[in-house]
């Protein structure tokens, strides 16, 4: 070999004393062990089976589907003074059948061979509950149109055990006067509140009852409305910032 020529290509040379040796790159078995053959990820595509989507009249299994809402005596009259802006959506736009039994006074909403969507059943009597739990017509209607609305219920003793006069100061801080700390926290958090008794009712968002339910749990325990203001727009801007 002649001294003065580089190495050989592909590995190195030693030198010994016996004279220069020859050593050959050896491949890595890691490098061989994580080539990756594309046709393997082609047969594989080609082998993948489709389905097509099922209507929710297959999905159901031919059975229908029953769901009853119950309506207390102070919501009679508002179901029957609104029954048509409660019929309409039902029936029109969810391909569902609704009546109302005068017997039992509950709402039956009932599946069809028209209803096409799985989910319209759940939608049609989360929209009747929140009329009945005294929601408007108009602010129900939006669980029908949005998939990321909740309804919420808790009661002002869950928060803090009152009772008495202390209770009915409770439910007061969270109304205001003229219903003022209910409709700030309502323009605030995007969200629709409702008063009924001891009982608080939220609709909304999930992040939105959860900045709705913060402020009404200081509310109940003691903190000044002032206070509470600032903290909800503190949540409700940093809220945005991040979306």
């Amino acid at each position: 070999m002649d001294p003065g020529a580089g190495p050989p290509p592909g590995g190195c040379v030693a030198v010994g004393p016996g004279g220069p040796e020859e050593f050959t790159a050896v491949k890595s078995r890691r490098s061989s062990k994580r080539r990756h053959d594309p046709g393997m990820d082609c047969e594989a595509a080609v082998k993948r089976p489709h389905f097509p989507p099922l209507s929710g009249d297959k999905l159901k299994g031919g059975a229908d589907e029953l769901r009853k809402v119950a309506v207390p005596a102070n919501r009679y009259t508002p179901l029957k003074e609104n029954w048509m802006k409660i019929y309409t959506p039902i029936v029109e736009n969810l391909q569902l059948q609704v009546r109302f039994n005068l017997k039992t006074r509950n709402v039956e909403i009932k599946t069809c061979k028209d209803t096409l969507d799985i989910g319209a059943l759940t939608k049609a009597s989360d929209f009747v509950k929140a009329f009945v739990l005294g929601f408007q017509v108009e602010d129900a209607l939006a669980l029908i149109r949005l998939d990321e609305l909740f309804l919420e219920t808790f009661d002002v003793t869950d928060v803090k055990p009152l009772k008495g006069d202390h209770l009915s100061r409770a439910v007061g801080r969270i109304a205001g006067t003229g219903g003022k700390t209910k409709f700030t926290i309502e323009n605030v958090t995007k969200t629709r509140i409702v008063l009924a008794d001891t009982k608080i009712h939220l609709l909304g968002s999930f992040q939105n009852i959860k900045m709705a339910r913060t402020a009404i749990c200081n509310l109940i325990l003691g903190s000044p409305p002032s206070k509470v203001y600032g903290n909800i727009r503190t949540v409700a801007s940093r809220t945005a910032e991040r979306f």
